[in-house]
């Protein structure tokens, strides 16, 4: 019987050969529309999953009912507006980043809470800072604001019931279908009514995204929670 070949060792791996990257499930496409579909699912995920983004939400569309009811300068508006898009680009990142430590880390780590804080602590500076910037516009053309006593009177008697709906869109409650789709048709002919008499046509489709983007999370929201639902 002969006894069995000393073990060698694999022979290194030749530095000039490409190494294949790992394989992925598929995700369904990888063009232009594709890479826009997924950002967009993107963007729902953290809509629903992340508490700072739907108050983020909410207060976007105050700021876009604020901008549509009132005239304001061309600065103003792009002030204000390039304010919000900085913060929803900051919480996505922040939550983007706390999957990436998530991932990383399967135990606790002070790095890794301290990395979660930093980035948490920078969607904070930039929303107070929006806040300050927002008071100052306002408090720049009080003026303006002072005159516009009825078009106020009007965005709050048809803006509060639309923020009203686009807050219960995004809650992550359990409910009845019938209220998401009550307050998907209701913030509609809302939206339809401030369009009438909107000042700024810039806000009235920032907050019809606005919308659009809380009617999308109600419908993500309700197809994760049948999946959750266990059969029968």
């Amino acid at each position: 019987m002969s006894s069995p070949a000393p073990y060698s060792p694999p022979p290194p791996p030749d530095p000039e050969t490409p190494r294949r990257p790992p394989a992925y499930a598929s995700r369904g496409g990888t063009g232009m529309l594709a890479s826009f579909r997924h950002a967009w699912d993107g963007l729902i995920h953290t809509a629903v999953h992340q508490r700072n983004m739907r108050v983020h939400l909410v207060s976007a569309v105050l700021v876009g009912l604020v901008g549509s009811g009132i005239p304001l300068g061309v600065a103003e508006k792009v002030i204000l507006i390039f304010c919000v898009l900085l913060i929803f680009f900051a919480e996505i990142l922040n939550s983007a980043l706390e999957h990436l430590v998530d991932l990383a880390t399967r135990h606790f780590d002070e790095k890794a809470r301290l990395t979660k804080d930093a980035a948490a602590a920078g969607v904070l500076v930039l929303a107070i800072g929006t806040v300050v910037i927002f008071v100052a516009i306002l408090v720049n053309n009080w003026e303006t604001v002072a005159e516009s006593g009825p078009q106020i009177a009007r965005q709050v008697a048809l803006g509060l019931p639309l923020t009203g709906c686009v807050t219960l869109l995004v809650l992550p409650h359990r409910r009845a279908r019938w209220v998401d789709v009550s307050a998907v048709v209701v913030g509609a002919l809302l939206l339809g009514a401030l369009a009438a008499y909107s000042v700024s046509s810039v806000f009235t489709a920032v907050n019809a995204g606005l919308f659009i983007l809380a009617a999308s999370a109600a419908r993500q929201r309700r197809r994760e929670q049948a999946a959750a639902r266990p059969p029968g």
